[in-house]
């Protein structure tokens, strides 16, 4: 069976197009890799609220499943809009990668140790929030471009520090003299991250089963609790948003946010219940985020 994957063209996405490739292969299927410029990758000095956010890095690469160009998409799950388009499905969720941010630095030390109006960068709402809750002092600026790109920009004096996802750096290969680990308790993550999303188009029946060979079922509960939660409240790209899930001896505990982008209003929740039940824990959340007055912070949100 030959299998075409489409994926960005960043050194990253590459690697994780590679993990899926290698798995893939394993179970006896020939690869082809794609790799498909994005709008996102196109718009590189712009920022991504602006233009459509991170559903820029993946519309091309589900225009090209739609039009048959390639039979396997390869994405970085943050990236995904909460619904996919009619006529594909997120189809398997390998093992997660570890979901935490870094903070990296140019002098060492965590968060409690950066100067007073020290400059971090970011371009993530999320972070930005969270970083201002911690430490209201602080200068986050936007930052653009792939991991080395940032991490080169950090090296050249622009930021005294930057904030990175851990996963992306363990996949790279890349340690930094300076980094910390921050946690996922105070420092929620983003839905997905740390997980490859493999989409394909609902009716490939045979591309299907092979994929869900490799879904991990762990990954899978998690990744459609924090999804749920993000459908639910029908936030946009100019909404800090954060929620991540854990599954442990079969019980799912989820945490969620939801901010205004200058942290004035921080809007933290969490529910608890079986692992089975992923996607009703994340609808309740979101009710829950919702009767606190999330809708006034997300500009309403569609119905209900």
């Amino acid at each position: 069976m030959k299998l075409r994957l489409g994926t960005r063209g960043s050194r990253l996405a590459l690697i994780q197009c590679a993990i899926a490739a290698d798995a893939l292969a394993r179970l006896g299927a020939e690869i082809e890799n794609c790799p498909i410029k994005t709008s996102g990758d196109r718009l590189h000095d712009v920022a991504l609220g602006d233009f459509g956010g991170k559903a820029l890095f993946v519309k091309e690469i589900e225009d090209a499943l739609l039009a048959g160009r390639v039979d396997v998409g390869v994405h970085s799950l943050k990236d995904m809009p909460a619904t996919v388009p009619a006529g594909l499905d997120l189809v398997a969720f390998p093992r997660r990668e570890d979901p935490r941010d870094v903070l990296v630095t140019r002098a060492g030390g965590g968060l409690d140790e950066l100067a007073t109006g020290a400059v971090v960068g970011s371009s993530s709402l999320r972070r930005r929030v969270l970083l201002l809750v911690r430490r209201p002092d602080l200068r986050v600026e936007p930052i653009r471009g792939n991991v080395e790109t940032r991490l080169a920009k950090l090296a050249s004096g622009l930021y005294d520090a930057i904030v990175v996802a851990r996963a992306g750096l363990v996949r790279l290969g890349i340690a930094p003299a300076h980094a910390v680990a921050l946690s996922v308790d105070e420092f929620l993550p983003a839905a997905g991250q740390g997980v490859i999303g493999l989409e394909a188009r609902a009716d490939d029946a045979a591309t299907v089963a092979l994929l869900k060979r490799l879904d991990d079922p762990k990954t899978r509960a998690e990744a459609e609790a924090e999804r749920a939660f993000l459908r639910r409240l029908g936030a946009g790209c100019h909404t800090p948003v954060a929620s991540y899930a854990r599954l442990e001896d079969g019980r799912l505990s989820l945490a969620g946010l939801v901010a205004d982008p200058d942290a004035a209003t921080v809007l933290r929740g969490s529910v608890e219940g079986p692992g089975t039940a992923a996607e009703a824990l994340g609808c309740e959340l979101a009710d829950d985020l919702i009767a606190k007055g999330a809708r006034a912070l997300i500009g309403g949100g569609p119905p209900r």
